[in-house]
Formats: structure tokens, C-alpha cells, sequence
């Protein structure tokens, strides 16, 4: 097996970065060759192993991703952001359980959301945004109809997935070119990159892929953005949260339905999810909170019945 690792990223992720590079140098099964497509404007990182090959592209997590390749010469890939640690044997892992369990692409899990506290999951399974299940020992994460997932509160081994998080994954060439991910360049159009990862995961499942979440992986995201987040910047996720949740659910929820009252089911669940949402900013009197939130719906409505959405390829 030969595989090409492919790094998006901005060159500002420092000491992570170099802590992945040098993960890199030390796998089992050693990379082909590492090419870091860094956006356009940005310097190159002084971070290095000595190997890397650089290649500018456009700004944006979608744009840095949703690449044909050209410069990959292998079968398999490994995709990664600029701030994952993976331990020496990790490649191996992933495609030995890739191919043990038949899969077309494998993520670690590197979000530990079983790890969530009763109260936290309590609050966030009332809000719509995501919620646990139990006692399932075939499904790691899933979509729900409000736009949010749920997630495996005792993982094990590999599951099945129909969305994961972004930082990390592996699969053939072939099967991410098909995938047709730039079909999703709006999502750079938002306030804060938000989302992008679910609608990968949850694309590759609507077109027949065997999405795998691995847990036994030991690769670790050490998450290179900043832990203190402003008031500017915290309004501008809320705002991308929202206007995501909407133009999600309308494409890969509520459009692909064929049954009707599946239909009406996917509209209370959306307008169950914006009432608790708009709810909570009225108990609590924050109104420019609610206005981001407004503006976020709206918005979101907007760009649906816009032309541009209308040329969006259907998902079936």
C-alpha cells in the first residue's frame, strides 16, 4: 500500500505543526510523499521536516480540500489539517481496519464526545444539537433531522458513521474525487468555517460510501486555534451555525425525502430546533444575540431560494 499525505492549511499552526510533521517521520508504513496545499497569501511555515512539497490554492476549508489531486501519484491518501498527532503505528491502523471491515473511508475519533458529562448531554439533547445513544454496537455517528448527530456513548473498535470530524482521514483517491466535495464551495462563504466536515461525511454516505469511525486509532487533534474566543468571533460561529444547520438540513435532509410525512417530520424537527434557540435569547434578554441568530435563519432561507443554490447538483 502506498499512500500520499495531503495537509491543508494557513502556516500558522507552530509547535503543532512541526509535533505533526515529525509524527509523520516516524510511521510504519512511511508516506510516498507530503504535499501541503497552503492558501494563497500565506507564508510558508518554518516548521519542517525537510520533505514537504508546497502548492498554493485558494483560501478556505472547503477550497484547500476540495482539490482534484493532480499532484498524487498513489491509491490511497491520507487528509489531514495542520494540528494532528498520530502515533507511529496509526496509518497502518486505519488501513488494516479499512480493509478488515470493508470500508471505502475511515476517520479517527478525535472529538471525545462519550465523554460529555450527563448534565452536558442532557442540555444538548433538549437544544436539538446532538444527543447520545446507548446501547448500539453498530453506528458511531449519525445525522439527525434537526441538522445536528448523534453519537455512540460506549464506542468500540470501528463503527459505522455518517458524519465525523474533519481533521483526519483516509481513503482512495478515487473515492474523494467522486465525492464532488467542491460542489459544496458555498460553505467558504460563511462568517466562520463551520460544518464542512459533516456535510463530507454525510455526502460520501448519501452516494453508497462505507463511512468507518475508528476509536482505537490513538490519533490525537491538538487543535492549533486559539482557546480564547472573542465576543466578535463567538457571534460569528453562532451566526454559522445557524445558516449552516438551515441550507443543511434543506439539502441533504428535507429535499432527498421522498415520503411525505417524513417531510412533515423534518419540518418540526428544523422549526423545533430555531424555537429553542431563539427561546433561550428571550429568557435570557440577550438581544443581539437573537438578532445574530435571526439574521443567521434568514440568511440561510435566502441563499436556498437563490439561484445559485437552485444549480447545486441534487442529492439523491
Amino acid at each position: 500500500m502506498e499512500y500520499t499525505v495531503v495537509i491543508r492549511t494557513l502556516g500558522k499552526a507552530g509547535e503543532k505543526y512541526q509535533k505533526m510533521l515529525d509524527s509523520l517521520k516516524e510511521q510504519t508504513i512511511q508516506p510516498r510523499e507530503i504535499i501541503v496545499y497552503i492558501a494563497e497569501g500565506y507564508d510558508i511555515p518554518k516548521e519542517t521536516i525537510g520533505v514537504e512539497r508546497y502548492v498554493y490554492v485558494k483560501k478556505g476549508m472547503v477550497a484547500q480540500r476540495a482539490l482534484q489531486y493532480d499532484e498524487v501519484k498513489t491509491e490511497y491518501i491520507l487528509f489531514l489539517d495542520d494540528d494532528v498527532f498520530l502515533p507511529p503505528d496509526a496509518v497502518n491502523t486505519l488501513y488494516r481496519e479499512l480493509k478488515d471491515y470493508n470500508g471505502d473511508v475511515i476517520s479517527p475519533d478525535v472529538f471525545d464526545n462519550a465523554a460529555r458529562s450527563l448534565k452536558m448531554e442532557v442540555m444538548m439533547t433538549i437544544s436539538g444539537r446532538m444527543r447520545a445513544r446507548r446501547r448500539d454496537k453498530r453506528w458511531g455517528y449519525k445525522v439527525i433531522r434537526t441538522a445536528g448527530y448523534s453519537y455512540n456513548k460506549n464506542p468500540q473498535g470501528v463503527l459505522l458513521s455518517q458524519s465525523n470530524a474533519g481533521p483526519c482521514f483516509f481513503c482512495k483517491k478515487e473515492i474523494f474525487i467522486n465525492s464532488h466535495f467542491e460542489d459544496e464551495l458555498w460553505l467558504d462563504s460563511q462568517k466562520y468555517p463551520l460544518g464542512e466536515d459533516q456535510i463530507m461525511y454525510y455526502k460520501m454516505y448519501k452516494n453508497g460510501l462505507k463511512v468507518l469511525t475508528s476509536y482505537d486509532s490513538g490519533i490525537v487533534h491538538l487543535d492549533a486555534g486559539s482557546s480564547r474566543v472573542s465576543e466578535e468571533k463567538a457571534s460569528r460561529v453562532l451566526y454559522s451555525d445557524l445558516y449552516f444547520k438551515t441550507v443543511f438540513w434543506h439539502r441533504f435532509i428535507y429535499k432527498p425525502e421522498a415520503s411525505c410525512i417524513l417531510k412533515l417530520w423534518d419540518i418540526i424537527c428544523l422549526c423545533y430546533m430555531y424555537c429553542f434557540t431563539i427561546l433561550i435569547s428571550l429568557v435570557k434578554f440577550e438581544f443581539a444575540i437573537l438578532n445574530t441568530k435571526w439574521s443567521a435563519i434568514i440568511d440561510g432561507w435566502t441563499f436556498v431560494k437563490s439561484d445559485k443554490y437552485k444549480q447545486l447538483p441534487l442529492i439523491k
